[in-house]
């Protein structure tokens, strides 16, 4: 089963076009990096998938369905980018920031249940931080918010865990156990990972397959190709 289609997207900012004719589809399990350098195109595909704008032309489906109708936002998590997301003033412990991933997919609005909590703690769990959920967001390091981020996302029960630019401002030692977290959730889990990432090394060592953005189009390439021409695709 395709979980995201496109076919022949299209989007420009006034006379910038950043989306040329692109097409693609992934399936379940896959682990996919969007890789390439700022200004080629990836957020703004991101953008599209997510149904934050429209293509100008062109077609995107999620689990076969097209984006207009599509209405199970929560088979899709999106962790965004850390950095600047929480400061000092921010009140909310962990544990609530994970619950807004539980009432995002309520259709009404109401008291969390046992079974949402039970959801909770298992999300907490995977990244592991449990032991944490009482603790001020503001109080965490880079890399544990991150992982709170995506136990926000989990607690919702995706599908697809959508990460763009996940890691920056994190120290490489976290990024290990981030990156060996998140092959775990798609290994284990069966979640189909989007990465995107302008850093090429890590991103084509960890993710299973690559899309390389150059000026909104999709440039073919294998991870072979990548390491014995690094120079090349960084350049594009």
């Amino acid at each position: 089963m395709d979980i995201i289609t496109a076919k022949h997207l299209n989007y420009a900012y006034g006379s910038d076009t950043v989306i040329s004719d692109l097409t693609f589809n992934l399936k379940k399990g896959d682990y996919v990096g969007i890789i390439g350098q700022n200004g080629s195109g990836k957020s703004t595909l991101l953008k599209l998938l997510l149904g934050l704008i429209k293509p100008q032309s062109g077609k995107v489906y999620l689990f076969e369905t097209p984006l207009r109708e599509f209405k199970e936002w929560h088979r899709i998590g999106y962790v965004p980018q850390r950095s600047g997301i929480f400061d000092k003033t921010f009140p909310a412990t962990v544990e609530e920031i994970v619950e807004m991933g539980i009432i995002s997919r309520k259709k009404i609005v109401h008291r969390l249940d046992a079974e949402d909590r039970r959801q909770i703690s298992s999300a907490l769990s995977v990244v592991d931080l449990l032991h944490m959920k009482n603790k001020l967001i503001h109080e965490l390091s880079g890399g544990q918010q991150q992982r709170v981020l995506i136990a926000r996302a989990l607690a919702g029960k995706p599908d697809i865990l959508i990460l763009d630019e996940p890691v920056v401002g994190v120290d490489m030692i976290v990024q290990k156990k981030f990156y060996d977290l998140l092959k775990r959730l798609n290994k284990e889990l069966g979640i189909t990972l989007i990465l995107v990432s302008h850093d090429l090394d890590t991103v084509a060592h960890e993710a299973d397959y690559l899309m390389l953005m150059n000026k909104g189009e999709l440039c073919t390439c294998t991870k072979d190709m990548i390491e014995k021409d690094k120079k090349h695709y960084v350049t594009l």
